[in-house]
């Protein structure tokens, strides 16, 4: 279920990620695509970055955001797209991962 709130966040994602662009910088758009069990963000949540690392809104936090925003510059200068999940069903769940116990994917893009 949509709110306002998130409909209004959700634009200036966008709105953010256009003017960063508009002002020929490098940007990137990461999306939750999908989510299982307890996920911090809802699917539908957006995360856009900019080549000096500024960045509007979130698709989780702490390590996992942090991760998502490395892969977010790395395609930045590589082009494409990835897609990326996060959980704690790997060794590596503390280190980044989701402590809350659900997994998440986030589509990550290259924008322009």
């Amino acid at each position: 279920m949509n709110t306002d709130l998130d409909l209004a966040a959700r634009d200036d994602v966008i709105e953010s990620a256009l003017h960063w662009q508009t002002e020929g910088k490098k940007v990137a758009l990461a999306t939750v695509i999908q989510t299982w069990g307890s996920a911090p963000r809802p699917v539908g949540s957006q995360l856009a970055i900019d080549e000096a690392g500024n960045m509007v809104g979130s698709v989780s936090g702490g390590c996992v955001e942090g991760a998502v925003i490395q892969e977010a510059l790395e395609l930045m200068n590589s082009g494409g797209h990835k897609t990326l999940e996060f959980g704690v069903s790997n060794d590596d769940a503390w280190e980044v991962g989701l402590a809350c116990g659900g997994k998440i994917r986030i589509f990550v893009e290259a924008v322009g």
